[in-house]
């Protein structure tokens, strides 16, 4: 029997204290919350500073190198919020945990080299004992990820064929970044420079893909340079978190069965607008962009571009500060040409700092949407997607929470919004 209906593990740190935050202001009415980390002081510090709302949580004490006291966490719960990354350096024995226990799990992660390890230890644990493990339920990949079941499901009511070729777009963001995330990249590119094996997962278009001999033969590149589009009517450049969500929303076609479609193509990039200057901020995107990775990927420059970032750029522990978290904020549209010819759009914003504000949103309704909602869910269990863990539920819960979806089918031959 569990003690909590969902515990969040990682609370002391900078995304974790935020997570809690949001919690303490949600509808929790009813349910039994608890807040873990390695030290139960510093964890009871954070729950007093939340005030009467979580003054009955519980505290509990769990460290990533002690696996008896994840194990017991894990099964005093039915849902794990992990906010401990690198995931790739702490995140696996909580992963084999919850998948033992039969233990929901839901987390923010943006690791790809880490997805694909629990996919390969823990996806048929899991199923065996059917727990829902659900990585990227933050800005890595929601908006991604379920704007595109959404858009999906929009064309199919109107019997409009399937997903064809799929673009998402950033039309506007700002946001801050944080120290755990800078150290969740750099540890990633540390691993592929190491190994050439876990460089090719990173390239892989079809990384996360559970049936990686039956993607096409035709490779699916990330966008890498600038070009002008013709079917968006603007310039787009490279998007840098589209080696993530294009993986995540790949593997969600193929764990739905190829629902999107057979051939479904899809790509992320920075809308850049049609400005005199537009080609220009293109290039030098891709060209830092581009030198980046080819600093990164050496072994010499990256280790030393590793020990600068290390003394110049936050710790973790450390992000956006309350107002810049605030005035953060995200545009996304997601366009697609149907198996017909219809053309639409789908639509993803919402208002915080990507990463911060608006992830906390994500990840917290996530384990709510586990808990509150458990009997509308699909009837799956593995390592999953959001889109194939929650599909229309989740998207609903987070429209109630202020985010938006809304699709839109395109006249034929008009041109979209730039």
């Amino acid at each position: 029997m569990t003690d909590v209906d969902i515990v969040l593990f990682g609370a002391t740190g900078f995304t974790g204290a935020l997570v809690a935050e949001y919690l303490a202001t949600a509808d929790t009415d009813g349910l039994r919350l608890a807040l873990a980390g390695r030290s139960a002081a510093k964890v009871k510090a954070v729950r007093d500073r939340l005030g009467a709302a979580a003054s009955d949580w519980s505290v509990v004490t769990a460290d990533s190198a002690d696996p008896d006291s994840l194990r017991a966490m894990a099964e005093s719960a039915r849902v794990v919020i992990s906010t401990v990354g690198p995931y790739a350096r702490y995140g696996l024995p909580l992963v084999e945990a919850c998948a033992a226990t039969g233990t929901g799990y839901v987390d923010l992660t943006g690791e790809v080299l880490f997805m694909r390890d629990s996919i390969d230890s823990y996806d048929a644990m899991a199923r065996a004992n059917g727990a829902r493990i659900i990585h990227s339920c933050g800005f890595d990949s929601i908006p991604s990820d379920l704007g595109v079941f959404d858009l999906h499901q929009r064309v199919a009511a109107d019997g409009a064929g399937e997903l064809t070729d799929t673009t998402l777009v950033v039309t506007k963001m700002r946001g801050g970044i944080s120290g755990g995330t800078l150290a969740s990249g750099m540890a990633e590119m540390e691993a592929a420079r190491r190994d050439p094996t876990r460089k090719a997962t990173l390239r892989d278009a079809y990384s996360l893909s559970p049936r990686r001999d039956a993607e096409p033969d035709v490779d699916q590149p990330d966008v890498r340079g600038t070009s002008f589009d013709d079917d968006l009517g603007q310039w787009v450049g490279p998007f840098m978190m589209a080696g993530i969500n294009t993986r995540v929303v790949r593997r969600s076609n193929a764990l739905l069965d190829y629902l999107y479609g057979r051939q479904f193509r899809y790509r992320e990039v920075i809308g850049l607008g049609t400005g005199p200057d537009a080609a220009a901020k293109g290039a030098m995107l891709a060209a830092g962009m581009g030198g980046l990775g080819a600093v990164m990927s050496n072994p010499v420059t990256g280790r030393a571009a590793g020990a600068v970032a290390d003394k110049a750029l936050p710790k973790p522990g450390e992000g956006p500060d309350e107002e810049a978290r605030r005035k953060g904020f995200f545009r996304i549209e997601i366009h697609t040409r149907t198996s017909t010819g219809a053309r639409y759009v789908e639509r993803v914003a919402a208002q915080g700092d990507p990463g911060y504000a608006a992830t906390c949103v994500m990840l917290a309704e996530s384990a709510l949407c586990l808990v509150r909602d458990a009997d509308r869910l699909p009837d799956v269990s593995g390592v999953l997607t959001p889109a194939v863990a929650f599909g229309s539920v989740l998207v609903d819960r987070l429209r109630t929470a202020g985010m938006t979806f809304e699709s839109e089918r395109l006249e034929d031959g008009a041109a979209p919004r730039p």
